[in-house]
């Protein structure tokens, strides 16, 4: 069963199955390291709630609710 990378919590971890959205969008996520098969861990989240900040590939990156909701994940092993 996916989940969105949005709808995680701090400290949970997933490895990313797909990642949709559209031209750039997708294109900015992928140039990212943003990519099926990496392990995703949700370290933060703003006050409001965007953005969040993620671990990947060994460094932090921070992506735009908007953005996270592209990004379908499995739970880890």
């Amino acid at each position: 069963m996916g989940k969105l990378l949005c709808d995680f919590a701090a400290g949970e971890r997933g490895v990313i199955k797909s990642v949709g959205g559209e031209g750039r969008v997708r294109r900015r996520l992928f140039d990212m390291g943003v990519t099926p098969g990496a392990e995703v861990a949700l370290v933060k989240r703003a006050p409001l709630g965007d953005p969040v900040e993620v671990t990947i590939r060994g460094y932090q990156l921070t992506l735009r609710k908007t953005e996270a909701q592209c990004v379908e994940t499995e739970a880890a092993l």
